[in-house]
């Protein structure tokens, strides 16, 4: 048998298959999200173009890659065991070619289809979700705004900040903001104010009510005043912390807000490293799946095709569990980042391993 033929067959169907699959998926959720929106599109008067261009343009992207595992696991399941009914496998282990030959313009596709899903991931999406965020907060949900309290994080090394609350709009205001810096000897200086307002034409904020105790060994020292204007390292932006934003990062922009983060102590860090590693971790996925899918519908069976898919469903739905169990003890334990996201790929990574070695030859 021409192995060329063969290599350019089994990728046209894995291909062909899961790009079909993904557009008629897409068409269907792009259908149901404009029927519940219609409402708000119209009330705010948005451009058709922009809906059209900006908003699910930028949609698609998001949608592609977040059911590419999932599609390519039951797009292989689907033409594999067409080819087994057809026989079609029988004969092509019949000609000469072993079932590992057999398996490399499956991994050809898969390493295709995750190299796509990681550069879509890490770079295109980030992008495209910052425009269509934009036009959300235009037309279909209101301003970002602050619920935080009590809130504490270090603005440069040892030195940390708090406010009770902080307002974003329209007054721009942390009350009872207190600053405090550290050094090899202790507390040095510490900032008491009933608030600190961001001037934005300034670029700086203006403390109000303020008293300022500064220590240098045995001697310390009082300022009080009403009003004092000082640049600090801290933007209003950082009071308005959304786990959202990370969905609007590239992978050099999320590494570098992850350093940021784990400067200021926050509670969400964990929430930043598990995105960046998912990141990696969720094309490798698609790998593991297809030589899942391969081996478990190579076999002729009795049940077909429908067997052989409800199968694969169950197994991609087992995926998405484990990961999610898995990332919850990171969330809600000690668990690093990297290892949590990385448990369903080495599991169902050893299930391929003892499928394919019992998969038919």
């Amino acid at each position: 048998m021409n192995y060329k033929k063969l290599d350019s067959y089994i990728i046209k169907k894995f291909l062909g298959t899961f790009f079909y699959a993904i557009a008629l998926i897409i068409v269907i959720v792009i259908i149901f999200d404009i029927s519940e929106k219609i409402d708000d599109f119209i009330e705010k008067h948005a451009p058709l173009s922009q809906i059209i261009f900006v908003y699910y343009l930028n949609f698609v992207p998001y949608f592609v890659n977040l059911f590419s595992p999932l599609f390519t696991f039951i797009a292989v399941i689907y033409f594999t065991s067409r080819m087994a009914s057809n026989t079609e496998i029988i004969a092509i282990l019949s000609s000469g070619i072993s079932f590992r030959r057999m398996l490399r313009p499956y991994i050809i596709s898969a390493v295709f289809l995750g190299l796509l899903s990681f550069t879509l991931s890490n770079f295109i999406i980030p992008h495209a979700n910052r425009k269509r965020m934009e036009f959300e907060m235009a037309y279909l949900r209101n301003k970002r705004h602050s619920d935080a309290m009590n809130i504490h994080m270090q603005i440069n090394p040892g030195t940390y900040i708090y406010a009770e609350h902080y307002d974003a709009a329209p007054s721009n205001m942390a009350y009872h903001f207190s600053m405090e810096k550290f050094n090899d000897k202790g507390l040095y200086y510490k900032l008491m104010s009933d608030g600190a307002k961001w001037d934005s034409t300034k670029g700086s904020w203006t403390i109000e009510n303020y008293y300022i105790h500064k220590i240098d060994g045995l001697k310390e020292s009082i300022k009080s005043g009403k009003k004092l204007d000082t640049i600090i390292n801290l933007k209003p932006f950082d009071f308005l912390e959304n786990t959202q934003d990370i969905e609007t990062m590239d992978f050099s922009e999320l590494n570098t807000y992850i350093k940021k983060e784990k400067l200021k102590g926050t509670e969400n860090l964990l929430n930043y490293q598990l995105e960046k590693h998912k990141r990696i971790a969720f094309p490798f996925a698609t790998i593991v799946l297809t030589l899942i899918g391969v081996s478990l519908s190579s076999r002729k069976m009795r049940g077909g095709i429908g067997f052989h898919l409800g199968t694969g469903i169950s197994l991609s739905f087992a995926f998405i569990l484990f990961m999610q169990i898995s990332t919850t003890f990171t969330t809600n334990g000690n668990l690093p980042a990297y290892i949590a996201v990385w448990i369903p790929n080495v599991i169902f990574g050893a299930l391929s391993w003892y499928l394919l070695r019992i998969a038919p030859k």
